[in-house]
């Protein structure tokens, strides 16, 4: 899962970069609301976590633009600004979740869980196809009495293709939500990271389309 982190303040975005990435998400970093825009205008993320005070272009324009667009990203405010009216505000502009500074991370990463799931249809704090299930809270993975733990990008992978279950996913797509702009990429690492899953919780947990890429398949 891929996050774009818009914070200006230095301390604050390391730390909440940090934290996002210790719970296996790849993670993108922007200090001003003009360069923003312009990346969410190129839809490379899953989620954007947004502050309001920004230089160049304050946050809650770059939420305005942004739902005008018809962009549906999830979008979690990130702010010290406490006022009625400024949450009010930012939800009725299209946020999905608004959180005051300063937050518990642990209280950042549960409320982007949620959202999270809410994207892809799921209801409950577990995804699940009827044959494999992921706890994002955990990294832990089940299939049938197997129950592993995921290495970070393990579960990212997993998670992406466990939100679409049925849909295929090419190796950019599934590269696109594992690494930020900063991480290099080899060549067979989504092989590798397939391969490494299967050997986890057996070679039928993920299906590859010959020529397409790779999906789980749908509950039946």
């Amino acid at each position: 899962m891929r996050i774009l982190l818009v914070e200006d303040d230095v301390m604050i975005g390391e730390a909440v970069s940090l934290a996002l990435k210790d719970a296996a998400y790849a993670v993108d970093w922007v200090k001003d609301g003009a360069t923003a825009d312009t990346v969410l205008a190129h839809g490379e993320h899953q989620a954007v976590l947004l502050d309001l005070g920004l230089p160049k272009q304050d946050g809650l324009e770059v939420l305005h633009r942004l739902r005008q667009s018809g962009n549906a990203i999830p979008a979690i405010i990130i702010t010290a600004r406490d006022g009625i009216a400024d949450r009010i505000k930012g939800l009725d502009l299209g946020a999905d979740d608004y959180l005051v500074k300063p937050f518990d991370i642990h209280e950042l990463l549960a409320r982007l869980r949620a959202i999270v799931r809410r994207q892809g249809g799921q209801a409950a704090s577990v995804l699940s196809n009827g044959q494999v299930s992921l706890d994002p809270a955990t990294r832990e993975a089940q299939c049938g009495e197997t129950l592993v733990m995921l290495s970070a990008r393990e579960f990212s992978l997993l998670q992406a293709l466990l939100l679409r279950p049925g849909t295929i996913l090419t190796r950019a797509d599934l590269e696109e939500r594992i690494y930020g702009w900063n991480e290099e990429v080899e060549s067979n690492a989504v092989d590798f990271l397939i391969h490494s899953v299967r050997k986890k919780l057996g070679a039928a947990t993920i299906k590859n389309v010959r020529g397409a890429g790779w999906m789980v398949e749908k509950a039946r």
